[in-house]
C-alpha cells in the first residue's frame, strides 16, 4: 500500500547519501511524551513513556547502513549486524540472545541502506540488564575468525533464499543498480555474492570500529519507563563508552538522469511483473518540501486504501488490465528517493499494456486533478494509520529511531500529519504533471521462464520485494 514514510532492511531487499538532512532536536525536545537528550559522549537518547502495560522496547540505532560501504565490500554493514550476536569479552557467541530470552524478552536486528538497528522487547523492570548487555556488545564486540566464517555461510544462504531464488527481489536489485549510478543505493543491502565471497573478518571488524561510535548512535526507549530514571541509566551505562569522532562522508550525489532506462530479467516465475521507478524529491524540511508531501498524497490517491484508483481502474471488471497494481512514494531517506508504480498483468495482458495503464492513471490526475472528497479520504486514512501505529511500542520506537537517522526531531510525526493535511488538490495535480516524464523513469520487467519443480519456491505472488523493516536474522 502507499503512504509509507519511506522505502523502509533486510528482510527482503532491493535498495540512500550522505549526511542527514535537518539538524536533530536540541536536548529536551519532546512531542507526545517523547524526549531527546545527548549523553556526555555524544550518543543520543530518546525516551517515550507509554504506561499501558509493564513492558518496554529498547533499541540502539546506528546512522550507518549499506550506503556507507565502499565498492568491493558490499554487504559488510549487514555482516556487522550478524556478528554483534557473536560475543564480547564477557559473552560467548549466542549468549546475548540467551540472556535476553531468560529475562522474558525477545530480540533481533535489521540493516537498511540508511541505518542498522538492534532491539529488545522486555518487561520494563529488566531495562537496566538489557542496557548493560547492549552497551557491552556496542563497545566490546569480539569473535574469532572461524565464527565469522560460519556466519558468512549463513549470510550467503540468506542471499540465495531472499534474492537469488526470488525473481522479483532479483528484479529490484537490478533496477536499483540501473537507476542509481553514483548514489550508493545502487548496491544491494545484503551485498553482491562476489563481494561476500571475498569479504574478510577484518573487513567486518574495521567497519565496526569505524562506525560504531557513540556520536553515530541513538538509544531509543518506549514503554513503561520514567524519563529521568532512563536518562540516568543511559548516562551511567552508555555514557561510559569512550567518545570518538564520526568518520566524514562524501556526498556521492546522483547525476541528473537524461532519458528513460529499461531492463528485462528472465527468471523462473509464474507471472510477468512490472516495476517503474521515477526519481522524485524527498523530505528535507517540513517547511519547504511541499512536492515530496504532495507526491506522498498522490501515492495514497492511487493506492492508499481499498478501492483506490489503481484497484478500481486496473484490477476490476471483465476487461481488467492487472491482477495487482500498486504505488508507493519514498518520502524520507538519507539518499535520493523514488516513486514506484508496479503490478502484475492480468491473463492475456502484457507488461506494456500495464505500463501504459499505470501511466495513464497518473496522467489523469495531472489533467483532471482530484476531488475534495477523495483528498479528504486519503488524509483521513493517513491520520488513522498514524494513530493505530501508536498501539505498538515497537512501532513507536522504530519511528523515533528512523526519524533520528534522517536528522529529524521526535515530534516529526505530529508535524507531518499537520503538513499533509495542508496539501491541496492543486499541489497533487501539479506533481502528477511534473515528475512522471520519461527522463526520470526507470523500468524493469520480469519475463517468466519455466519453473523447475525441483528448485526452491519463488517469491510469493503479489509481494513487492523492496526493503522492509523486518529483521534480517
Amino acid at each position: 500500500m502507499a503512504f509509507a514514510l519511506a522505502w523502509t532492511s533486510i528482510g527482503l531487499q532491493a535498495q540512500t547519501a550522505p549526511s542527514a538532512p535537518s539538524p536533530a532536536a536540541s536536548p529536551g525536545a519532546s512531542s507526545a511524551g517523547a524526549q531527546q537528550f545527548q549523553l556526555s559522549n555524544g550518543m543520543t537518547l530518546i525516551v517515550k513513556p507509554d504506561r499501558r502495560a509493564p513492558t518496554a522496547v529498547h533499541m540502539v540505532w546506528l546512522r550507518v547502513g549499506s550506503m556507507d560501504e565502499v565498492d568491493g565490500t558490499s554487504g559488510v554493514a549487514h555482516a556487522v549486524e550478524h556478528m554483534l550476536f557473536k560475543g564480547t569479552e564477557q559473552l560467548q557467541p549466542g549468549e546475548f540472545s540467551r540472556r535476553v530470552a531468560a529475562i522474558g524478552g525477545s530480540e533481533n536486528a535489521f540493516t537498511y541502506y540508511d541505518y542498522t538497528g538492534y532491539y529488545q522487547q522486555i518487561p520494563s523492570g529488566r531495562l537496566e540488564e538489557v542496557m548493560r548487555l547492549e552497551a557491552d556488545r556496542f563497545a566490546h564486540n569480539r569473535w574469532p575468525d572461524d565464527e565469522f566464517t560460519r556466519e558468512l555461510a549463513v549470510i550467503k544462504e540468506e542471499r540465495r533464499m531472499r534474492t537469488d531464488d526470488a525473481p522479483r527481489a532479483r528484479l529490484y536489485e537490478a533496477l536499483m543498480a540501473m537507476t542509481f549510478q553514483a548514489a550508493p543505493y545502487r548496491r544491494p543491502i545484503i551485498g553482491w555474492m562476489g563481494d561476500l565471497d571475498s569479504l574478510t573478518a577484518d573487513d567486518v571488524r574495521n567497519f565496526y570500529r569505524q562506525w560504531y561510535v557513540p556520536a553515530n548512535a541513538a538509544v531509543v526507549i518506549a514503554g513503561d519507563v520514567d524519563v529521568e530514571q532512563a536518562r540516568a541509566l543511559a548516562e551511567r551505562i552508555y555514557g561510559a563508552i569512550p567518545a570518538a569522532a564520526v568518520p566524514g562522508r562524501k556526498p556521492r550525489e546522483e547525476p541528473e538522469q537524461r532519458g528513460m532506462r529499461r531492463l528485462e530479467l528472465k527468471a523462473p516465475a509464474e507471472q510477468s511483473y512490472l516495476a517503474m521507478a521515477f526519481k522524485v524529491p524527498k523530505l528535507t524540511r517540513l517547511e519547504d518540501s511541499d512536492d515530496a508531501l504532495a507526491l506522498t498524497v498522490l501515492s495514497a490517491v492511487l493506492d492508499g486504501y481499498p478501492g483506490a484508483r489503481l484497484e478500481r481502474a486496473l484490477t476490476q471488471g471483465p476487461d481488467r488490465i492487472a491482477d495487482s497494481a500498486g504505488a508507493s512514494n519514498g518520502l524520507m531517506g538519507r539518499g535520493p528517493q523514488l516513486f514506484v508504480l508496479d503490478g502484475v498483468p492480468a491473463p492475456g495482458k502484457t507488461t506494456a499494456q500495464l505500463e501504459a495503464a499505470l501511466r495513464e492513471q497518473v496522467a489523469r490526475v495531472a489533467r483532471e486533478g482530484v476531488s475534495a472528497a477523495e483528498l479528504a479520504r486519503v488524509k483521513t486514512q493517513w491520520v488513522a494509520g498514524q494513530v493505530y501505529k501508536r498501539d505498538s511500542l515497537f512501532n513507536q520506537a522504530r519511528e523515533l529511531g528512523s526519524q533520528w537517522v534522517g536528522g529529524f526531531a521526535p515530534d516529526l510525526s505530529d508535524r507531518l500529519i499537520e503538513r499533509l493535511r495542508q496539501i491541496t488538490a492543486e499541489q497533487v495535480q501539479s506533481v502528477a504533471a511534473r515528475y512522471f516524464g520519461d527522463d526520470q523513469l526507470n523500468v524493469a520487467v520480469l519475463r517468466p521462464q519455466p519453473i523447475d519443480p525441483a528448485t526452491r519456491k519463488n517469491a510469493p505472488a503479489g509481494a513487492r520485494p523492496v526493503p522492509s523493516s523486518e529483521p534480517s536474522r
